[in-house]
């Protein structure tokens, strides 16, 4: 197969739905999962060829397991995994239940674990692959109600510079994005008072698009970025 496969978490929508569509112009066959938005799923899938959606909640191990073998039974291989999918779930630590918790730990960093222990073998079988992990300016500045969050994205950026090291020279780079507030569903539900006083800690003004993240992805994913490994990136607008 001369086409190279990625596969994006949390394709559907936002940052994920983009970086789905830029790959495909890149040429790549792109496997996507999802979890409750059917619909849109269908329209990413209808509006981009060589896609596929999966129907996966990404804390489960035995689902990603066998999403993990569908895929490699149709396509052999996984060149490029984009840890994408997230949740926020925002209280005060002394109000924060122990599900709250969980839930955002579970789906923002054991979700990683997951898809990445599957794939892992198969790039190095292959000597190339490129894994990119999506953290958040949340995991390196923390946020106020936030501390589930912020931990599970600031576990993302060790986990990334550890295993950097690991398969470095097995031809696999591992980056990590830490995004700053994004136009997306999530930053949709904030406040426009609070999105406000955002905007005057971003000194470009503005609150970035899920395009953005994805043309960083398109270049961190080729060939020729072998060189760099256990980064993270931020893209944030010059916030403070």
């Amino acid at each position: 197969m001369d086409k190279k496969v990625a596969l994006i978490t949390g394709g559907d929508k936002g940052i994920g739905k983009a970086i789905v569509e830029k790959l495909v112009k890149e040429g790549y066959y792109v496997c996507f999962t999802f979890l409750r938005n059917i619909e849109g799923a269908k329209i990413v899938e209808t509006n981009n060829k060589n896609t596929r959606a999966f129907q996966c909640d990404v804390r489960d191990f035995s689902r990603v397991k066998e999403v993990s073998g569908m895929i490699l039974d149709q396509f052999g291989k996984v060149d490029v995994l984009i840890n994408n999918a997230g949740i926020v779930r925002d209280k005060t630590f002394l109000k924060m239940d122990r599900e709250t918790w969980d839930v955002v730990i579970d789906t923002n960093l054991k979700s990683i674990y997951n898809f990445t222990h599957e794939l892992l073998p198969i790039m190095i079988n292959e000597k190339f692959g490129r894994i990119i992990n999506i953290s958040s300016v949340i995991g390196i500045k923390g946020g106020f109600g936030q501390t589930n969050y912020a931990a599970s994205k600031a576990g993302i950026i060790g986990f990334t510079k550890s295993l950097a090291l690991e398969v470095a020279k097995n031809g696999i780079t591992v980056n990590a994005i830490a995004p700053g507030y994004i136009e997306t569903d999530m930053t949709k539900e904030i406040p426009d008072n609070i999105r406000q006083e955002l905007k005057k800690k971003i000194s470009i003004g503005e609150f970035g698009k899920p395009i953005d993240i994805a043309n960083l992805i398109a270049y961190l994913v080729r060939e020729e970025s072998y060189y760099i490994t256990g980064e993270v990136f931020n893209i944030n607008g010059g916030y403070y």
